[in-house]
């Protein structure tokens, strides 16, 4: 029997979610450790789903003895793609000023600081807005690609879930499969 027949469709799910938020956080780390483009807060927030589902991903893919195990896992993935997904949403609404981000997007500036201590700190700050756009492809930012490719990620663990349970349950009313 091969490897892959062990495997139940849950532990592989929980792979393709491994995969999937794995390729997109190495490609936020190379936007900014390689092309050199600072994130910003809202990216940051981003990025913590991924690990979630990554995470997630790598104890389905474990559990590939415990299906239901494996399948809560999984959830868990889903879940975590969605959340990083609306925040890439709203990071769109930011960008295009639809709408006001967070505070920290706009910088915070200590306090009790001296007018002395106050002006080395601007001065030296390194400040990464959220209203702007570092980078765009096909007029779509790094924040919306996120958001897209995360939903489409998570509508295909969501079908694939959807699936399992379905056969699952034919296969229960089924007389000849017992």
């Amino acid at each position: 029997m091969v490897l892959s027949e062990k495997i139940q469709l849950p532990s592989r799910l929980g792979l393709l979610a491994l995969l999937g938020s794995g390729a997109l956080l190495v490609g936020a780390y190379y936007f900014q450790y390689v092309v050199g483009l600072a994130p910003c807060e809202m990216c940051y927030w981003q990025r913590y789903p991924h690990m979630v589902a990554i995470v997630a991903g790598l104890g389905a893919l474990a559990t590939f003895s415990w299906p239901r195990i494996a399948l809560v896992l999984v959830l868990t993935a889903i879940t975590a793609l969605i959340v990083t997904s609306a925040i890439g949403v709203y990071h769109v609404g930011v960008e295009y000023h639809w709408w006001q981000g967070p505070q920290a997007c706009a910088g915070n500036i200590p306090r009790g600081l001296s007018p002395e201590q106050l002006k080395r700190y601007l001065y030296g700050a390194r400040m990464v807005r959220c209203d702007e756009t570092a980078w765009s492809m096909w007029g779509l930012s790094m924040a919306g690609w996120n958001a897209l490719l995360s939903a489409i990620l998570a509508f295909v663990l969501a079908s694939g879930v959807a699936n399992w349970v379905r056969s699952r349950d034919e296969d229960r009313r089924d007389p000849r499969s017992r």
